[in-house]
């Protein structure tokens, strides 16, 4: 079978953009939109202003292509940690929480307070539908537990479930300030959703 010249080009491109869109991350968590710039961000990926403009024309476009790919991981992340059958369903929930709503808790920048009204008018309903993803995926871990029959008595569904726990989770990612600490109270959350099938056994 004949092997295609461009893949091995295409996987260094791929890479190079993963690195900018990291390094960009990082810049717009210190800075925050309005004061990040593409400077800074080739600077933290350590390529020239004309490396990065050769991938982005814009920092919008940059901005933009930047939450995209951390939406992605981030989400992704989280499915994968839901899926790991091996463990508990509390922990994995913890951990598909954590994956997806804890990554950066404790390390935005004072300036960073811009970037959530500055996601909203540049990526649209992206995220959004990231966040029904997870939380559809988040409900049908807890369809599939025995957790449902004792709260289907009180005419609770998963759905229901799933947006309560993902709306504390997020209340906490604003509060907290450490990762650490975020995992410990979405900890609590968790086991008190879980406290009424200790219960019944």
């Amino acid at each position: 079978m004949a092997v295609d010249p461009k893949t091995p080009a295409k996987g260094a491109d791929d890479a190079r953009r993963r690195k900018l869109l990291e390094a960009s991350l990082g810049v717009f968590s210190r800075f925050g939109y309005r004061k990040a710039s593409m400077e800074e961000v080739a600077r933290a990926a350590d390529v020239s202003r004309q490396g990065l403009y050769l991938h982005f024309a814009t920092k919008e476009e940059l901005f933009r292509a930047a939450v995209e790919y951390a939406l992605g991981t981030h989400l992704e992340a989280a499915l994968a940690a839901l899926a790991e059958v091996g463990r508990p369903l509390e922990a994995r929930l913890v951990a598909a929480l954590d994956e997806w709503l804890g990554r950066y808790v404790g390390h935005l920048g004072a300036e960073a307070s811009d970037l959530s009204e500055t996601s909203g008018s540049l990526t649209g309903t992206l995220k959004a539908e990231h966040e029904a993803r997870f939380e559809k995926a988040v409900a049908r871990a807890l369809t599939d537990s025995p957790l449902m029959a004792v709260y289907a008595s009180a005419g609770l569904t998963a759905p229901q479930l799933a947006r309560t726990l993902h709306a504390t989770a997020r209340g906490w990612k604003h509060t907290c300030t450490s990762r650490e600490s975020f995992i410990e109270h979405i900890t609590v959350a968790v086991r008190m959703l879980f406290a009424p099938l200790r219960r019944v056994r």
